[in-house]
């Protein structure tokens, strides 16, 4: 069996990551696990079981619960083999796991470390005292994703809860006197900001320490702050004595003049901090580097959304986190292509769907310039057990994400229901808006109603009230969106609102001239269906900057698994690029061309060659100027606008039989932009 093998002389070997303090080594733990399907029990370690050799990410999942309704959810175990050198006896030891899905039980030399619920959100255990110095020690995570009441989120209805350690694994080696790793996985370090403007910003830098020694020690807190460049803008430190006695917090207070501010995608700025803990001989003992997007965010009520006190309309989609093939068990480049393809279409706002997600594409978010809404998987269905549970996890999701400058809100809950507002969502509710406000008092909170209606018991215990609205699909008809946002305007004019749904579902495989009626359960759900519901949707919304912000639903279709429709089983397919990522949907390169600055000359419908109507509707979207379209060679009339100024409409076309070749062309700068697509009249 392969071992991992450290020791203080390896502390600058290749394939260890460490920080720049030689106290605090991170070493990356996720190749060579051994994996089978079970139970574990630590009295009977040695029951005989078949195992698999795999690397983490993994997911159990990843196949079967892509294919329907019968697939895995139980027991498995993992484990691995570590080869402790007798030279770290005396340094702290953790483990740090990204995401489990969704109970984790720990072991080490069979014995039990601990238990994390929660499929979505980072644990850290520490593990100083189970290992055996000198020798191999054998670890165990049991793993188990059944659904359970006094875990969020209680079901598999609306997405499915993939099992396995689908995020990566560190082991963190620090001096017995460190930057605590055990404050909810997070990074010990929290930076706030304050009355950000042009001319300055006040900077917070809290920072929480742990001292195993059996004496008080004497230490110096430093901090410095760096732009983007490298340069050095800002130090301060502190002579401080850490008791052994309690986990103690120093906050350190510095203020930028003339900061360069974080301004969204147009420019991302993000400063430098480090924080550098130094003991009494000089030497640097742990170190924490973390990001400070410096900016303002705020809301005003019938306005929209301000960053930096500007206006700043927000573009938004939803995420949900997995691949066709893959399910949760993503690598980086995977979420650094979804971000590529959602900056592509012009988006600048992402709502993660429903639940924390990976650390690196919150990192990644500041740095390209998204504006971010962060959710915990209190989503569906309520059983009254979860309470616990959801607390924890929206503690979890404020603390480890807390520095990141993309994001502008918490989220509480999606779609969870009750009678009064005295009930149990709600009581949940105001406790977690509690935990985020007190954690985080400078972001705002939000909570997401299904019904369009502000009078629900459940609402208005969040700062943004978010409603998902289905019109043309689940209810209504799709022009009803403009008689709602109105009555909201009207009615409730002080109130911060966001359209956190809308949309429907297009198979790219099915298409018709003729739409048939709406069927959200049936077999048939054509890709124009989809398009026309986003078409005249956004040609609403547009008009209404008393929204805060939109979100599409989805940008990727993913895994439904207790779902059966549109022709495939365990499917949403909601998304505007199909779940492989292989092909962008018509309505994609709508969103595209109303929200994006690239020039974009595109004619829908496309996938829809086989034809039995001679005369047709010709839809282009163009953000050049007004469209040249062809047929066949022959130049059409001028045509008629749609719902956007890139929405263009040449009716009653007349086809002819057999193929028919429609040009599209538009010109900007002197360059020719071209789209081209063939049909057949049967």
């Amino acid at each position: 069996m392969k071992k991992t093998i450290l020791a203080s002389c390896l502390l600058l070997a290749t394939g260890i990551q460490q920080s720049i303090a030689q106290s605090r080594t991170t070493v990356p733990f996720n190749q060579n696990w051994q994996f089978t399907k079970g139970d574990y029990n630590p009295k009977d370690s040695a029951a005989p079981h078949t195992w698999e050799t795999i690397n983490i990410p993994h997911t159990w999942n990843n196949k079967d619960m892509q294919a329907g309704k019968d697939f895995y959810a139980g027991n498995a175990i993992y484990k691995k083999n570590l080869f402790i050198d007798a030279a770290i006896k005396g340094k702290q030891v953790f483990l740090r796991f990204e995401g489990v899905g969704q109970v984790a039980d720990v072991y080490v030399n069979n014995k039990f470390i601990g238990q994390h619920k929660g499929g979505y959100s980072a644990f850290a255990m520490e593990i100083t005292y189970a290992l055996n110095y000198g020798s191999d020690n054998n670890i165990i995570v049991k793993v188990n994703n059944e659904p359970r009441k006094d875990v969020i989120p209680i079901n598999n209805n609306l997405f499915g809860i993939y099992g396995g350690i689908y995020r990566p694994v560190s082991l963190v080696i620090t001096d017995k006197l460190h930057i605590t790793t055990t404050d909810y996985a997070s990074p010990g370090v929290y930076i706030r900001q304050q009355n950000v403007s042009a001319a300055s910003a006040d900077i917070t830098v809290t920072t929480k320490l742990d001292n195993r020694y059996e004496q008080t020690q004497q230490a110096a807190l430093r901090t410095r702050i760096y732009t983007q460049a490298g340069e050095l803008v800002k130090e301060v430190t502190d002579e401080i004595k850490v008791q052994p006695q309690g986990r103690q917090q120093y906050a350190q207070q510095l203020q930028i003049t003339k900061p360069h501010r974080w301004n969204g995608l147009q420019d991302p700025h993000l400063y430098k901090v480090v924080v550098s803990l130094i003991d009494q001989h000089g030497q640097v003992i742990d170190e924490s580097i973390q990001p400070l997007g410096i900016r303002k965010f705020e809301i005003k009520s019938g306005k929209g959304f301000y960053l930096n006190d500007e206006p700043y309309r927000l573009y938004g989609v939803c995420r949900h986190q997995d691949w066709w093939g893959y399910g949760s068990a993503l690598e980086n480049w995977q979420h650094a292509q979804d971000l590529d393809m959602i900056r592509e279409m012009g988006a600048n706002s992402i709502r993660f769907a429903h639940y924390q997600q990976a650390d690196y594409i919150y990192a990644k978010c500041d740095s390209i310039g998204f504006v971010i809404w962060a959710e915990v998987p209190f989503v569906n269905a309520v059983s009254g057990q979860e309470g616990d549970n959801a607390k924890q996890q929206i503690t979890e999701l404020v603390k480890q994400q807390f520095n990141h400058p993309s994001i502008y809100t918490w989220g509480m809950h999606n779609e969870v229901y009750e009678k009064t507002p005295a009930d149990h969502v709600s009581t949940l509710t105001a406790d977690m808006v509690d935990i985020a406000k007190t954690l985080d008092p400078d972001r705002y909170t939000v909570s997401t109603n299904g019904y369009g209606t502000m009078e629900r018991p459940e609402n208005r215990n969040a700062d943004i009230q978010g409603m998902n609205r289905y019109y043309g699909w689940y209810e209504g008809q799709v022009p009803d969106l403009e008689k709602w946002v109105s009555g909201l305007e009207e009615k409730y004019p002080e109130h911060k609102v966001v359209l956190s749904e809308y949309g429907g579902d297009g198979n790219v495989n099915q298409h018709a001239e003729i739409l048939p009626p709406v069927d959200y359960n049936g077999p048939v759900m054509p890709e124009e269906r989809e398009t026309r519901i986003h078409e005249v949707q956004w040609g609403i919304i547009e008009k209404h900057p008393y929204l805060v912000s939109s979100y599409l639903w989805n940008m990727f279709d993913f895994c439904a698994p207790l779902w059966s429709r549109g022709g495939v089983p365990a499917r949403n397919m909601k998304g505007l690029v199909t779940f492989d990522r292989q092909i962008k949907k018509d309505v994609f390169y709508w969103y595209k061309a109303n929200w994006s600055k690239e020039p974009v000359v595109y004619i829908s419908d496309r996938r829809l060659v086989n034809r039995k109507q001679p005369v047709t509707t010709i839809t282009v979207y163009d953000n050049i100027d007004q469209p040249v379209v062809t047929l066949n060679g022959k130049k059409l009339p001028a045509p008629k606008q749609g719902t956007t100024h890139v929405h263009y409409l040449f009716e009653n076309v007349k086809l002819r039989k057999g193929k028919n070749v429609v040009v599209c062309t538009g010109l900007k700068d002197g360059k020719k932009y071209e789209d081209k697509v063939e049909w057949v009249l049967e």
